[in-house]
């Protein structure tokens, strides 16, 4: 367990945390040693497509178009961002609608393709689930802007206590340790364990906790993995919640370089192999440029395992939108 804390609370000032956060397979640590190889290997890899070279297609999505869902659907709006409509509930995951997934705007890695919707269309939102505190998965813009349309967040450990900062009333904040629920409106969440670590800065390493998510609706089951990497976690929480209507896991960012913490495709079909879903639709890609493979080789590869593997894979175009009910068949849409 990340903590000795058992039970869910709001966020409040007397409430006590570990100074650090561990994984539980392994102790993951980087040093200066590490950032000068990565360093090295983002200048040296040549890649024939680092970005698209052609305009990636986007789907527009309207307020009207949110409000007005009756089923189980989602929408993928980039990276590890998905709109979902659930039991009638608009539940976002990971909101990042900045250019760069970055502390400042002017650098950073930058967004292959404009949003389908804007920061200010969205209509209200009834959950946001936030996976981890890294500039990817927890963009403070868009959190500013969300906090009063947005009637509850829930986050890992410490986690809220960030939003809260940034103008989150308290009241709208849940935090969780690993295996504890909360249920809002009827659907009931649950913070998983990944292998990652945490920190938005130079001194706040493993301050807050990271983690993923079991959404348990009345019609499906949805698991969003947050960023992992490959551990005995999966068939745990397969073993535990599973099956699976629909797994969103991370394919994406990965190298033999940081290889702990973040999944290789093979190992990203594992994982929802472990948990016993049913139909999965890799994310963390085609957004940003974060590692040193090309731009469309993580859906390439999924595709292709997913095929040998029997999974179901979907890979629904940035906007476009799918029922659970009725997965998309496979669109190479990352091939122009």
């Amino acid at each position: 367990m990340s903590s000795s804390l058992t039970a869910c609370s709001k966020v409040e000032e007397e409430t006590t945390y570990p100074n650090k956060f561990t994984n539980t397979e392994l102790e993951y640590k980087s040093g200066l040693s590490d950032i000068l190889s990565i360093a090295k290997a983002y200048f040296t890899t040549e890649r024939a497509n680092p970005t698209p070279t052609f305009e990636l297609p986007v789907h527009t999505i309207t307020a009207e178009q949110l409000v007005t869902e009756k089923e189980d659907a989602i929408f993928r709006l980039g990276h590890s961002s998905v709109a979902m409509k659930l039991d009638n509930q608009l539940i976002l995951t990971d909101p990042v609608f900045s250019d760069r997934a970055s502390p400042v705007q002017w650098a950073g890695p930058k967004r292959f393709h404009k949003t389908p919707i804007t920061l200010n269309e969205l209509p209200n939102i009834d959950t946001i689930v936030i996976s981890h505190d890294h500039y990817d998965h927890l963009d403070k813009a868009s959190v500013k802007v969300l906090a009063e349309k947005t009637g509850l967040f829930l986050t890992p450990l410490k986690v809220g206590q960030l939003l809260i900062k940034w103008g989150v009333p308290q009241e709208k904040v849940v935090e969780l340790d690993w295996w504890q629920s909360h249920t809002h409106n009827g659907i009931e969440y649950t913070l998983t364990p990944t292998q990652h670590f945490s920190g938005r800065g130079l001194t706040d390493r493993d301050a807050t906790l990271w983690g993923s998510w079991v959404i348990n609706a009345q019609e499906n089951k949805v698991f969003f993995s947050g960023d992992s990497g490959y551990f005995g976690g999966f068939k745990e929480i397969g073993e535990r919640y599973g099956p699976f209507d629909f797994t969103m896991i991370e394919t994406g960012a990965y190298n033999s370089l940081w290889s702990d913490i973040h999944m290789f495709p093979e190992e990203s079909i594992q994982a929802h192999i472990d948990l016993k879903g049913k139909v999965l639709m890799p994310i963390h890609n085609s957004t940003f440029d974060l590692s040193m493979h090309d731009w469309n080789e993580p859906l390439q590869q999924a595709m292709e395992l997913s095929q040998q593997k029997n999974v179901t894979m979907v890979s629904p175009e940035i906007g476009q939108r799918m029922s659970l009910s009725e997965p998309l068949p496979v669109n190479v849409w990352w091939k122009n």
